[in-house]
């Protein structure tokens, strides 16, 4: 097994990787399309961010679970299971649609959609540790990121093709076929397991590890919580922002036609993995020169590019104008994020002991994740009430996300 670790590229990480392209896929274009049908159907700012912040619910309730369950578990059946699991959700979906009311259906298959994914990728990001050295867990971190971003590329993108021309249909019928396939497989994944003989209670062991890995990051590594807070905001400030206002603007406020606007903010998507991918490439290339003390620059530089869109939104340019400097804006946007999160990761993995690697990386993911529900909602609202002066939004955002960069310095200059 050592020999296999050695080489980054062996068997049982290479089926990972295929395994994350395509699960990845499938999830991409249930992430574009879903949340696009209702705003297509409801053209409501709030009611989008309502049910964006609801999905986002059982994910971060989910990942401590799919932490406590990576460690314990084997991490191989737990992403075959969930993904035949996704499957069949999106087969269900489609037998109920059109008759049951939209808004509550959506609601509902979009929180156990997210849920899913909270259990699962702890699973993985806990894998990656176990399937290389130490010294390939970068470029491991950076591949997987790599291979999130070219999902997020192609899946958006043709959904946007597929979903302007044919609607919903063909993507749910897709995004169950790379489930389906995805599930298969990782059935021939060999991932090194040992089974814990402690035949406590099982309240008594999530208790146990939840106090761990607690305890882990609040005395061994309180670094890890500082950070995690700057995170949370950024993420409630930021990442809400774009996640809520770019489909917004373009399908919305550019006074593009419903399928023009629906492709076009496909492409969108497409740039921000593109941007992924660029920083995928980045990270991995220099990732030995880039360091942790450092990465707050990274957060100001990312934030930087609210101002283009903010600009582009405020005076009256045409409209192709207008999208290309946010869809260029999200390039950039993305490829630092990219980098900072491969970052992070490979900091936190070399730092936590191998049991608890999946626990303390979903209590992070939760905790950082927690700030998304409040940002979507916030922002349904704000884009409501300001529809006609939607720049204001992106300068406030702009102005919050400085300082928080800023207090991050302070944090990640103190890691040794």
């Amino acid at each position: 097994m050592k020999e296999k670790k050695e080489r980054l590229f062996h068997k049982d990480f290479t089926l990972v990787v295929i395994g994350q392209i395509i699960s990845l896929f499938g999830n991409a274009v249930l992430r574009y399309a879903l949340p696009l049908y209702l705003l297509n159907q409801t053209h409501s700012a709030v009611l989008f961010g309502i049910v964006s912040a609801c999905s986002f619910i059982p994910m971060i309730v989910l990942a401590p679970v799919g932490g406590i369950v990576a460690d314990r578990v084997n991490k191989r059946n737990v992403m075959v299971i969930l993904d035949f699991s996704t499957a069949a959700l999106i087969l269900l979906f489609m037998g109920l649609l059109q008759r049951v009311d939209l808004v509550v259906l959506l609601i509902v298959v979009l929180m156990i959609l997210y849920g899913i994914q909270g259990a699962y990728q702890p699973t993985v990001q806990a894998a990656i540790p176990v399937l290389t050295e130490v010294d390939n867990l970068m470029p491991a971190n950076a591949v997987i990121n790599l291979v999130s971003s070219l999902a997020n590329l192609i899946g958006p993108v043709l959904g946007g093709i597929l979903f302007g021309f044919w609607g919903l249909r063909p993507i749910l019928i897709l995004s169950i076929i790379c489930f389906i396939c995805s599930a298969i497989m990782e059935i021939f994944i060999h991932i090194p397991f040992q089974r814990n003989k402690n035949q406590s209670n099982v309240f008594v062991m999530v208790k146990e590890d939840m106090r761990d890995s607690f305890q882990f990051i609040k005395r061994d590594n309180p670094i890890i919580g500082k950070v995690s807070i700057i995170l949370a905001g950024i993420n409630m400030i930021f990442s809400s922002l774009i996640i809520i206002g770019v489909p917004i603007i373009i399908n919305e406020h550019l006074g593009f036609s419903q399928s023009t606007g629906n492709r076009l903010y496909g492409y969108a998507q497409g740039a921000l993995a593109v941007g992924g991918l660029l920083g995928g490439v980045l990270a991995g290339v220099a990732g030995s020169k880039l360091k942790i003390q450092q990465s707050y620059r990274v957060i100001l530089f990312c934030t930087t590019t609210l101002l283009p869109i903010g600009i582009a939104v405020f005076f009256p340019l045409p409209a192709m104008v207008s999208y290309s400097v946010i869809v260029i804006s999200c390039v950039v946007m993305m490829a630092f994020s990219t980098v900072f999160s491969v970052q992070m990761m490979a900091y936190v993995q070399q730092i936590t002991p191998p049991q608890l690697i999946g626990k303390v990386m979903a209590l992070i993911m939760c905790f950082v994740m927690c700030a998304h529900p409040m940002g979507q909602a916030l922002y349904g609202m704000l884009f409501e009430i300001l529809a006609g002066q939607i720049y204001i939004i992106f300068l406030i955002a702009f102005l919050i996300c400085i300082g928080l960069g800023l207090a991050a310095k302070r944090v990640f200059v103190r890691i040794g």
